[in-house]
């Protein structure tokens, strides 16, 4: 559920660079990097779907079990650090989008 999460904040602060445009502060990075993090959190899914549907019970799949989930957890690693970045370069709503939104009634 915590991946659907991030998966949804991603699409929203994207959606949110889209809105500001190419003259906004780091534009063409957040762009870079919110693409890369929802590509990568694809993968990730893609990933456990396929984990989960070999039988970890069978010697032959022990193996390839292994080194799909060690692939996982090196795709989680890179995205909390692409998202560290996203974090860290900012894509905040501004000007008239944040201005409706903070007036909007609650």
């Amino acid at each position: 559920m915590l991946d659907v999460a991030l998966f949804m904040s991603n699409a929203a602060r994207l959606k949110a660079v889209l809105e500001q445009g190419p003259a906004s502060a780091h534009y063409a990075a957040l762009l870079a990097l919110l693409a890369a993090s929802l590509l990568l959190q694809l993968a990730i899914g893609v990933l456990l779907a396929v984990i989960a549907r070999l039988n970890l019970n069978e010697v032959g799949n022990q193996w390839r079990l292994n080194q799909l989930n060690n692939a996982a957890t090196t795709l989680v690693f890179i995205t909390v650090v692409v998202n560290i970045f996203i974090t860290a370069f900012g894509a905040h709503k501004t000007g008239f989008q944040a201005a409706r939104a903070s007036r909007a009634p609650a």
